[in-house]
């Protein structure tokens, strides 16, 4: 087996066994790096002469008996976790010259446990987008079709693992981020609740929605990946200090007798119809382990988009009011005053999606609409909280399809917002109600691959994986690579 194709499980086992050393597996997956990503475009740094030094001592590590969690795998991080001595840029112009001087929490996390990384993920601008062209160093293509987008914001990180440029990438998800991208190029990728993992670090798009998470190609290894990066961090004010459950360790158990809920809304007149056979079909994957389902009732789910950007937008006007081109990113030359710098600085440094949701948020928050737009979405939001917590009175998990298609071509719905924005229907609800939610490949629509979305309680994302691991043994969906690239 060639060691691109290997699991964090597989690789595991052969690290283990001495059957390759870390350096063997790092060097590898560089070198298919350098001769297929001209055609992805899924990373904006490679971080090749520190990963051999990363991989040489997670080999010294091993042979001293001294092996983290995660020793000698290879990951990839998405470009908005700050990572020391490496340029992170959140896919901007703004933030071209920025090299981190210090760790995110999560990066640091998964270096103590001898994880080395590859490099950094492209990704849109600032986490903004759904489909991965709003980057300032370009679109991601999609592997299974280059011609069609990976999704967004983590597009450049799904690519990756679906490319088999690494077993595992770290992602965020401020509206279905991370399980869209997943869905749309088969991989498997878990949001986990707010707070679970913390935001030290991680450059913010909307603080009351944004999580950290993980893009890999089964829920065995994202229970791995999740298990280090889970946990409370004093430095992040909405880390939540909850203990962190053995995923790996529960991930096995059965799941006969899970309730699942089936959302009524979910598969309405904007679902493509065979991606609504397909998933039904997933759903009757899990009856048949055990599970029972019932149809469950969100009243007001249809509501999430337009909340959604209301809230989000309204946040990122205030984290991005920073960038203002004095303490650190893209500074505009030959200012004529302050107010010139700002100006371009800003104009110059930022993309049309970017700024379109910076007024947008500006508009909302300004006097006299504040009331009327901002404070109503944060009610809204409320309701569909609450109908989430209603449903799970009844349910461990909800189902449905992740997104409403497979994937678009690039350049299909980029001059199109609002038709953009709907991609993300039914992933954006948990966000807004702080919920773990998992995207699981199960199927292929006109041979390109969709997900399975499950939702669960707060705190629940174990019950996620054991639900996704299970429907994984049962199915081989998550093991097609797509052509060129297995």
């Amino acid at each position: 087996m060639a060691l691109h194709t290997m699991t964090m499980a597989e690789l595991t086992a052969g690290l283990e066994s001495g059957a390759f050393t870390s350096v063997d597996v790092t060097r590898s997956l560089l070198d298919r790096i350098a001769s297929h990503d001209a055609k992805l475009n899924a990373l904006i740094t490679v971080t090749g002469d520190a990963a051999l030094a990363a991989a040489a001592k997670a080999d010294g590590d091993r042979a001293a008996s001294n092996a983290g969690v995660l020793n000698g795998l290879p990951i990839i991080h998405k470009d908005i976790f700050c990572t020391r001595g490496v340029k992170t840029s959140c896919g901007s112009k703004m933030l071209d010259n920025f090299v981190s001087p210090y760790d995110a929490t999560v990066v640091e996390r998964l270096s103590a446990a001898g994880a080395v990384v590859l490099g950094k993920a492209n990704m849109d601008e600032f986490a903004m987008g759904s489909s991965n062209e709003t980057s300032f160093y370009g679109p991601v293509h999609n592997p299974w079709d280059l011609d069609c987008s990976p999704g967004g914001s983590s597009g450049g990180s799904a690519a990756s693992v679906a490319a088999r440029f690494a077993p595992a990438a770290t992602a965020t998800d401020t509206g279905g981020s991370i399980r869209q991208p997943a869905a749309l190029t088969n991989t498997v990728g878990i949001k986990p609740t707010y707070g679970r993992v913390s935001r030290y670090g991680m450059i913010a798009f909307a603080s009351s929605l944004d999580q950290a998470g993980t893009i890999t190609r089964t829920a065995d290894d994202a229970a791995r990946v999740l298990g280090v990066m889970a946990g409370f961090d004093e430095r992040d004010s909405t880390s939540v200090d909850v203990p962190v459950p053995d995923y790996l360790g529960e991930i096995g158990d059965s799941i006969k007798g899970l309730r699942v809920g089936v959302v009524r809304q979910h598969f309405d007149e904007g679902l493509d119809a065979d991606c609504a056979v397909t998933v039904k079909e997933a759903i009757a994957v899990l009856e048949s382990l055990g599970a029972t389902t019932v149809e469950v009732d969100l009243p007001n789910i249809d509501l999430s988009v337009p909340t959604y950007y209301v809230v989000a937008p309204a946040e990122c006007s205030s984290n991005l009011s920073r960038f203002d081109g004095v303490r650190f990113g893209h500074r505009a030359e030959n200012a004529d005053d302050l107010f010139d710098l700002y100006c371009r600085s800003r104009g110059e440094g930022f993309g049309d999606e970017v700024k379109r949701r910076i007024m947008t948020g500006a508009y909302v928050l300004s006097a006299g609409y504040y009331d009327a737009y901002y404070l109503k979405a944060q009610q809204v939001r409320q309701l569909i909280a609450d109908d989430f917590r209603k449903a799970f009175a009844d349910v461990d998990v909800i189902a449905g399809p992740t997104t409403p298609t497979p994937a678009f071509k690039l350049g299909d719905k980029v001059d199109d917002p609002i038709t953009m924005y709907l991609n993300d229907i039914y992933t954006i609800g948990a966000n807004l109600a702080g919920l773990p939610a998992i995207s699981v490949p199960c199927g292929f629509v006109s041979d390109l691959p969709i997900g399975l979305h499950l939702v669960a309680s707060h705190f629940a994302e174990s019950t996620l994986l054991r639900c996704a691991h299970q429907y994984q043994q049962q199915t081989d969906w998550h093991t097609a690579c797509a052509e060129g690239f297995a």
